[in-house]
């Protein structure tokens, strides 16, 4: 067995591991969001409704869920990084192809695709981490990773919607890509071979099975609230960026797609909470935390049922600091909660509900903005989030004491 216990705060390798994970989120999330900005266009082009064009988020979301377990199952095979430098260079060579798709068929496969590649970061990302980094510092260092993420969906987003704007839905994604290439270059420059964890030895112990490392997460009803969190959580905050364009070009804001585009530098919210709230779970426990984050989401998604860019705007900025800041927690929770020999299975098995749940509420919450409007789409949104609250403090009560205690 091996003795190391873990990078530390301020060691080369740690800062080596954090920077290098940023990059892999902004690789990662830069491209699964890249159409969220270019809905409204896309939606012109090629003649669809909201929910139609929603699905070309949807469509890669979905993929990456799908994916996130065959990844975990490669991960345990070839080592953690390896898993995520395949996942990376396949997506950023699909994402090439996307923007030359002039069928929709074509285009949402291609974005299929893509999301399951993209699912190698998601579904290693955070156990790679636990694996790596002291046990005590876990919460902070996942916190920083999840801010990478932030920075991907925030710079995917307003990338391709002023590039878009100016040239077209089609180079808005091509510049997505472009930027996805560089942040893949200096992940795979950065991240640092694991320690933690050795393929060979994993097999040479004969560990459970895929089908007993899955279920021994799936009776546990900790593992279970958690993956909830990430689908109702997700789910709310997906819909709401997917339909906040549609609802702000209409009357009474009537905003122009540029201005609407600068609505997703809220984003950088979630860039500050997400590392804040690591830090916070480490002082205070982890579930005081996650019922913080989740109660500013659910303010900001009131908030934003007020008629005013002003309030639209203060209400999308609590909405995104808390969402990251439950999401935080949530994620990098879930591998320290399980059993050592499913960690892998257990981040997976998150990012499976989180991503379900962007790829079902993404679509199906357009449907009830298209048939009655925004104040009903929030108050699904709200439903989602008082849910997500409950099943918190009803399973999770006892298990987020803090870091430094346990």
């Amino acid at each position: 067995m091996s003795e190391f216990a873990g990078h530390l705060p301020g060691s080369r390798d740690y800062r080596r591991l954090l920077i290098g994970l940023f990059f892999g989120g902004v690789a990662t999330f830069a491209q699964l969001y890249s159409t969220q900005a270019l809905l409204p266009a896309i939606s012109a082009d090629v003649g669809t409704p909201p929910a139609g064009a929603a699905l070309t988020v949807s469509a890669s979301t979905m993929g990456l869920a799908a994916a996130v377990i065959p990844w975990s199952i490669v991960a345990d095979r070839i080592g953690r990084v390896p898993a995520m430098a395949i996942g990376l260079i396949a997506a950023t060579v699909l994402g090439a192809l996307t923007p030359v798709a002039h069928d929709i068929v074509v285009l949402l496969v291609l974005r299929l695709l893509e999301g399951a590649a993209l699912g190698a970061v998601p579904a290693v990302a955070l156990v790679y981490l636990s694996e790596e980094v002291d046990a005590r510092h876990v919460a902070a260092a996942a916190g920083s990773y999840i801010a990478g993420t932030t920075v991907g969906g925030l710079s995917g987003r307003v990338l391709s919607g002023w590039v878009g704007e100016a040239a077209g839905w089609r180079w808005g994604v091509a510049s997505v890509v472009l930027l996805c290439v560089i942040a893949a270059v200096v992940f795979l420059t950065l991240v640092p071979a694991a320690r933690g964890f050795v393929p060979g030895r994993h097999r040479a112990v004969r560990g459970p099975s895929i089908r007993r490392r899955l279920a021994v997460n799936l009776r546990s009803s900790m593992q279970l609230a958690l993956y909830a969190q990430g689908f109702l959580l997700m789910g709310a905050f997906v819909a709401v960026y997917n339909y906040l364009g549609f609802h702000l070009s209409a009357p009474p804001f009537l905003l122009a797609p540029a201005v609407i585009t600068l609505l997703f530098l809220a984003y950088l919210a979630g860039t500050v909470s997400s590392p804040q709230a690591g830090a916070l779970a480490v002082r205070h426990g982890r579930l005081p935390v996650l019922i913080a984050g989740t109660a500013v989401m659910a303010a900001g998604a009131a908030l934003m049922l007020v008629p005013a860019v002003v309030a639209v705007l203060a209400g999308l900025i609590a909405f995104t600091a808390g969402f990251f800041a439950a999401h935080a927690v949530a994620s990098g929770w879930t591998p320290v909660a399980a059993v050592p020999e499913a960690r892998a299975q257990a981040s997976s098995l998150y990012y499976l509900g989180y991503y379900a749940g962007s790829s079902l509420f993404g679509w199906a919450l357009g449907i009830v903005f298209g048939a009655a409007g925004w104040g009903w789409f929030l108050g699904a949104v709200l439903t989602m989030c008082a849910t997500a609250l409950i099943l918190a403090l009803l399973v999770l009560r006892g298990g987020g004491r803090p870091v430094a205690s346990a």
